[in-house]
This record gives structure tokens, sequence and C-alpha cells, in this order.
């Protein structure tokens, strides 16, 4: 080939070597050279007396040689601080993945800081909220086990049929248990599943032999459990007639406790068949319920949708509130279509006939297949259907402003669910209905609603293991403690989803089963926990922890891959828990530091960051603990993942303003005065940029830690002020980069040379917190350089003055030479689609902006071109030279050539 074939220019000859170069004649762009930079000049100049005349002295020689040996020296030294210092205990042969870990970081705030200010949000607040006759429960000892064997009032049978929501397949629900008098019911607890039980039983029982009995529907003592109640009804114990319909809630997570078998409830269906009487058996969904909701009896609830929950209790209390009568629209005209009835209650003879005409003539999709748009219209959206001749145009209005209220998205957001339970939504209802009617003020408003996701983590912790006080039931022989895995995994499992969101469920599920572990030996120290192996149920996790699974892609080796994501149904949720956790639960603090001090070893950045954002909050709400027991201890642990770990948690908190200041002060008392390990924490926690009051003094800190001990952390150092090129104070970082490589001091320039290097090594994938759709965002595989130059046009001068110089600086030229050849290769993908071709034509002119310059690049260009492992197109090559070159300047060059 030509010489002429790159650079379309006599060739020139290859670049010198650097015991052979020579000095330019210009000083470096962007700075002053300093005296020790001068000795250290790109190509060398020579030191006097080395051209001596004679040539041929000796001592010249040997004074020669040992300044190459020196450069050669000062060369590797340099190499050496440009390894990346989060690979220290991994080797160069297996980096970690700093994309990974910036985008499980973003993900982790994305998620934990959503706006919302619980630090100062007060569980109390809702209780004090009396609007109405408003009733919810916040306190989660209501359970099964205190429901005492006796009648439902009427009166509560009434409120079921007026208000209850059938949830979809309700009528399948029904039929299954005319057809086989019992039902066991699953779902999670708080999701109506009780409401329909009493529904179902409501309904069956008055077209039965004890329709005319007001005691015809009546809770069972769940302390006796199905055998208890089978032999009841078979002995007819209690007088109750034929025709009655039991309510039994079981428990069966305590420990001891021997869930029914399929022969248990053959014999309480069969004793039921005989008396001409109903059951229905609600459980909660989970691995102790699974065999009982596999079987012929066993049924999932639904829960009820959201909208029409909303929508029907809003109006019903806005009728109430606006004195207008109660009237079927709101509830029971909800469930059977058009019905109006005349009593302002659920009319039975509008009852009996629409049950006639579901059983000669309609089909279950009739009445379960009014979902989504279709259940609104006929439930909840189709108000000129539901409202009564004598409705006047001022409730109408209302019902407007409601609805548009419901979705004002300052609501939303501060209500933070996706979806809510049947008490949440009489509490949301009666909130909207207050606001609207005036006796509720907008800031009461959006507390109450926040508060919603405080009183579910509320009810998901309180009293978790008081069953654990008392032995379970037996002969004594079994351990009083052998069911405390099976307990705190459903708790456990809600504490690594708030931590962990967004993560892989397999990720999720095993930190949940190491959290079980940590909860369960905090317990009972004592008993080694007995966790089974085969007994998980991934869907019920789900249901008990209002849960999601959602397709999405997770990091693996650098390689983004398909996986099994999972989140809470609700922006609130992570926070609310973690809040209710850390600040009602004190004694579960010890279990749960030792569990996320587990996580920070973890490899994988999905975990490993996730954890160290929620450990940044839990530190926010008691910042002497969260300081004392995870952020020192593991700010000077050997290992780099943990430091980053405690640099991580440090920031998260940095960003609550109420910390910011003692953060500062952290930092700046590590970054002066602390031991190595605390340094190199403080300079990850700068690198952030919250760390310090300003940009010049997260630099000089930076400074302060780069140099100090002979440059032993330069290479962190570095890092941090090229994470700090992504903030929009960048033109600031780089004039004090200049500054730097003017600096009289070596390690100062060693700092700035090195940090120039990074920054076109690095991706900014790597480095940026932004989401995908900022300029820089959509640039994450591309050299941070690069991005840089086509983004910041303005900043293009600098940039390019600065890598000069290191091009030009013997002990950091050979790196800076194979990162101009990395920058260079990746101007096309292999495929030959464009990749930074863009920021090379911006960043190559102002780069060659001299011959010397041209000269290089055309050497380079050549040595790819002969690469025998990579070699360099030569249609590229033209390419690349012509992006460094305009035409008119070649031209002129050309002309001089040849004149």
């Amino acid at each position: 080939m030509a010489d002429e074939a790159v650079a379309e220019r006599p060739a020139e000859p290859a670049a010198p070597k650097a015991k052979d170069a020579r000095s330019p004649e210009a000083p470096p762009r962007g700075g002053a050279r300093g005296d020790d930079k001068a000795k250290d000049a790109p190509d060398g100049a020579d030191a006097p007396g080395s051209s001596d005349a004679s040539g041929s002295s000796d001592s010249a020689d040997d004074e020669a040689a040992e300044r190459e040996k020196e450069r050669e020296r000062a060369a590797d030294r340099f190499k050496d601080r440009t390894r990346d210092p989060l690979t220290e205990e991994q080797g160069e042969e297996e980096p970690t993945d700093a994309a990974a870990a910036t985008r499980a970081r973003r993900s982790g705030q994305k998620l934990l800081a959503s706006g919302r200010d619980l630090i100062g949000f007060d569980r109390s607040d809702v209780g004090q909220l009396h609007i109405g006759d408003i009733n919810i429960g916040l306190d989660a000892r209501r359970s099964g086990l205190m429901t005492r064997d006796g009648p439902v009032p009427e009166e509560e049978l009434l409120r079921i049929r007026r208000t209850h929501i059938e949830p979809e397949g309700y009528v399948r629900l029904r039929r299954a248990l005319e057809a086989r008098r019992l039902l066991v019911l699953g779902g999670a607890p708080g999701t109506g599943r009780a409401s329909t039980a009493l529904a179902l039983l409501e309904e069956v029982t008055r077209d039965g032999e004890g329709g005319q009995n007001s005691e015809r529907v009546r809770r069972a003592d769940p302390e006796r459990g199905v055998r208890g109640l089978a032999t009841r009804v078979m002995g007819g114990e209690g007088g109750h007639p034929r025709g009655t319909g039991y309510l039994l809630e079981a428990s069966l997570d305590r420990p001891g406790t021997l869930p029914p078998d399929g022969m248990d409830l053959d014999q309480l269906a069969s004793a039921l068949a005989e008396q001409g009487s109903y059951a229905v058996v609600v459980v909660s969904v989970g691995s102790a319920a699974n065999p009982l909701l596999a079987g012929r009896y066993g049924a999932i609830c639904p829960p009820a949708p959201t909208r029409e929950l909303v929508a029907v209790r809003l109006r019903r209390r806005l009728e109430e509130e606006h004195g207008d009568p109660v009237r079927d629209g709101g509830g029971g005209g909800a469930r059977d279509g058009d019905r109006s009835g005349d009593s302002g209650l659920n009319g039975h003879a509008d009852r009996d006939s629409a049950r006639d005409r579901d059983r000669t003539g309609r089909t279950d999709q009739d009445r379960d297949g009014r979902q989504g748009g279709s259940r609104d219209q006929d439930r909840g959206g189709s108000r000129d259907r539901d409202r009564g001749p004598g409705e006047d145009g001022s409730l109408s209005r209302l019902l407007e402003r409601a609805a548009e209220l419901r979705e004002d998205p300052e609501v939303t957001e501060a209500v933070g669910l996706d979806d809510l339970r049947p008490a949440e939504a009489e509490l949301f209802a009666s909130l909207l209905a207050g606001h609207l009617l005036g006796s509720v003020g907008r800031a009461e408003l959006l507390s109450g609603c926040r508060g919603l996701a405080a009183v579910q983590a509320y009810e998901w912790f309180a009293g978790v293991d008081r069953a654990l006080a008392a032995p379970p039931p037996g002969d004594g022989r079994t351990p009083p403690r052998s069911g405390t895995a099976a307990l705190f995994h459903p708790v456990a499992f809600r504490i690594a989803l708030a931590v962990l969101g967004g993560a892989s469920h397999s990720a999720v599920s095993a930190a949940a089963h190491l959290l079980t572990w940590e909860l369960s030996v905090q317990s009972d120290p004592d008993t080694t926990p007995a966790r089974p192996l085969f007994c998980d149920d991934p869907e019920s996790d789900l249901a008990l922890s209002r849960a999601r699974p959602a397709d999405g892609v997770v990091d693996v080796a650098g390689s983004e891959v398909t996986g099994r994501l999972i989140f809470y149904r609700g922006t609130a949720l992570p926070a609310a828990v973690l809040a209710e956790l850390w600040d009602r639960h004190f004694p579960v603090r010890a279990p749960v530091v030792r569990w996320l001090r587990l996580l920070a070893d973890d490899p994988r950045p999905q975990v490993s960051m996730r954890a160290a954002v929620a450990a940044g909050e839990l530190s926010v709400r008691d910042f002497e603990h969260g300081y004392a027991e995870l952020i020192r201890p593991l700010a000077e642990a050997p290992t780099p993942r943990r430091r980053v770990f405690a640099a991580t948690a440090l920031d998260q908190a940095a960003g609550h303003a109420s910390h910011r200041r003692a953060v500062r002060k952290v930092v700046d008392n590590w970054s002066r005065h602390g031991t190595p390990a605390l340094r190199w924490t403080a300079a990850m926690a700068l690198g952030y940029g919250r760390s310090a009051d300003s940009m010049d003094d997260t630099l000089d800190a930076l400074a302060g830690i780069g140099v100090r001990d002979d440059g032993e952390q330069l290479a962190v150092a570095s890092l941090n002020v090229v994470r700090l090129l992504t903030l929009p104070e960048c033109a600031t970082v780089l004039r004090r980069l200049a500054d730097w490589t003017g600096h009289r001091r070596e390690e100062y320039q060693d700092l700035a040379l090195v940090s120039i290097v990074r920054l076109a090594l690095t991706d900014v994938d790597e480095v940026l917190d932004d989401e995908p759709g900022t300029p820089l965002g959509d640039r994450g595989d591309w050299p941070l350089l690069l991005a840089l130059a086509a983004t910041r046009p303005e900043l293009t001068g600098k940039l390019a003055d600065l890598f000069w110089t290191a091009l030009n600086t013997a002990r950091s030229r050979d790196v800076a030479l194979d990162a101009l050849e990395t920058l260079l290769r990746s101007a096309s993908r292999k495929d030959g689609r464009a990749w930074t071709r863009e920021g090379l034509a911006a960043l190559l002119p102002a780069l060659t902006a001299e011959e010397q310059d041209r000269r290089r690049l055309d050497w380079l260009l050549r040595r790819m071109m002969r690469d025998q492992d990579r070699p360099l197109a030569e249609e590229r090559a033209r390419a690349l030279w012509r992006l460094a070159v305009p035409t008119r300047q070649r031209r002129s060059e050309e002309e001089e050539s040849h004149g």
C-alpha cells in the first residue's frame, strides 16, 4: 500500500520513541508548563550536555541511560495510577461493572426518593381525621384469632349488601358454595376476602332454609378450627337452625398449628349438607394454605377493582353529607346492573328478580364480564343512570368535581398506591368528600392520602411475633419456636422488596431468605431455624406483599439480559416500610444491620447498590445509629465494595437538606484527618457532588486526597474528578484540571494527567446519574470525552487542550496514545453503523491544529492499520483523517508540499 494511502499526503517518519524525542516548540495548550513538567516534556528536551560535540563521553551516556530508566519508571507509575481503583480486590482480569452499579443506584433512588416526606409523617394524623362516620382499623391485631363465635348482626349484613363490590368471578364462587356447601377462600389480608365471604353467605342463606332466621350467618371460633366446626355442625351444638351459614377465619401460620387436610374438609362438607348449611373458610395465601386452595373446595378471592370501590364509597359519602337519601346506585345497584331499590337499601324483590334472571338465562360471563371500562361504566362511571330522579344538580357537580380531584396528579402521588383495598378506599373517599364539602383542607387531604401507605406498613409489622410468646398447642414434644422461619418469611420478603425493589425476583427472594435467618436467630438464638426447601410460593409472596412482577433487563457481567423483576404496587410502599421498620421496631435493627452488611458484600451491583441507597435512607431517620452501625464500620473496611457502599449511603443522606451539613462535616474530616480507608471512602462520596459546599471545595478535597502520601490514592481521586464532569459545573472542573497541569508539584500534574486519560477511557454509563433522554444519557456507551465534545461544543477547546497535554507529556504519552486509539476505533460499530463519529468530528480538528499533531495522528492511523490482531480498514482510516483535517487545510498542505 502506498505511503499516501492514509493521509493523502507524503509519508512522514514514524513517531520517535521517548529516548529520541525532541520537545515541541510551543508550550502545552491550556496552561504554562512548570519546571518539573518541562523535564517530562512529551518529546523530552535534552538535558544540558547531552548534545556534546564528541558524543562519546561515558558519563553522558550513563546520565542519558539513567534519565531513560527514570522516564520508564515514571511511565510505569503513571500507568499503574490509571487502573480502576474499584478492582483492587478482584484484579484487572475481572473489573467491577461501574455502569451496572450506576444504574442500580439510580433505580434505588427513584423508588425511595419519590418526593414524599415520610420523615415528618405521623400515623396518628390519620386516626385523628374524624370525617363523618369513617372507621378504619390501624391495628394489625384485628385478626381471625380475635373473632369469637357468634351471629353476624343483621345491620352488618345489610351494610354488606349495600356496599360490597363483587370481585371478578363472584358468581362462580357463589355457585361453587351452593354446589359443595363448603368454600375455602384464599386471599391476602385486607383485600376484602372476609367481606366477600359474608356476602356469599348472606346470599345463599337467604335463599335457603334459614332465610327467615335473623341469625342465619355466624362466625365460628377460629381456635376450634375446621375439625371443631365439623363436630359442632354434626352434633347440632348451640341449637343453630338448618340453613345457617358459617364464616371461619382460620389462622394457619402460628407455630405448631396443623392445617386441616382433605378428610377434615370432606367431613365438614358432609355435616353441612346434612344440615342444609354452608361454610366459608377464609385463609391467607401462603405455603400452609396452598394444599387447601388447590383442593376441590379451594378458590382464590380476587380483590375488588379500585375505581369501583372508590366511586361507590365516594358517592355514598357525598349523598350522606349532602343530605340526599342513600340510593341503590351507590352499592347494590352496582352489583346487579340497573336496579334502583325503592327502600333505599337493596330491596328483596329486586334482588330476587335479578337472581331469578341469573339462574334462568344469565351466564357467569354476564355478571363477571363487567371489568375495566365496562365495569366502571356499569358501577361507578355511569352517574346518569345511577342518579335518582330526586337528585339535584348540586350533587351532580360534586360528583364531577370528585372525579377530577381523584385524578389530581398531586393527590395520586400522595396516595402512592396502584390499587386500594376496601378500608383504604373508604378512607380515601371520605378524605375526598370532606375536602369537597369544606371540612378537610388541602394539606390535611394530602397528609391523609400519604398515610394510606403508612397504615399498610404498620399493619404488616405490628405484633408479627406475638404468637411466639405462647407455646404451640400439642403434646409438648414440638419445639416451642419451630415455626419462626415460616412466620418471619413474609415480613422479611416485604423488607427485602423495600430495599431491593426493581431487582430480579430471584435476588429479592434470596435476600428475603437471608433476612429470615437473621430475624429467626435474633428472636430465638438458642434454636437453629428450620426452613423448608420446597414450600416457597412466589404468587403468595406477591399477594402478601402487594407486589407485582415485570419483565425487564438485568446486568450480568457487563451485559444486559432479560429477567423477571419485582416492584411494590405503589411508589409509597418502599419508603413507608423502611420508615415503619426503623421508627417503631427497635429490636429489629440489629438483624437488619447484619443483613445489610451481608448485602454490601454481594458482587451483584443490583443488590449492593440498592442496599446502599436504602441504608442511606435508614440513616436519615436516625443518623447517629446509621453512622455508628453501618456507615463508619463499612467506610473503614478493607474491600472497596464495602467502602463504595458506605460512600453511597452517605451521599443518599446528603440528598436530604436536613442532613447535608452533617454529611459534609463527616466527609471533610475523613478527607483531612482520616485513615487511608476513610480518605478513599470520602473521595467516592465527593464524586457524587453533594458532599461539599461547592464544586471548588469538592475539587480541593479530592486534590488533597490524591496528592497525599506520594499519590497513594491518586487513582480513586482521579476517578471521582471524572465523575464530576457529568455535572452542570463541568467547566469549573476543566478549569481546575488545566490549573493542575501547570502546578509545580508533580503530584498535582499527575492528578490532572490521570484524570484526563481516565476521561477518555470512561464510558458515560459508568458515571452518569441522569436517566436516558438527556444529551449525555442518550450516549451511554460513548467515551465521556467524546460525549462532552458532542454535547457541549463550548467545552471542546478546553477538552482538546487537556488531552493534548497528556499526549505531549512523556510519562503519560503512551497511555494517552492508547486512549486516543480507543477513541478512534469507536467512530463506528462493527457492523458499520455510526457510533461516536459526531464526537470525533468535534474533538479531532481541535486536537490536531498543529503540524506535529497531524504527524502523530498519521503515525497512529498507520500503526492501527498494521495491527495484526485488529487491523483498521483503509477506508475507515481515511475517514478518520478527513474528520481531523478539514478539506481546505488538506488542500493547502498539498499545495505547499508540491510547491
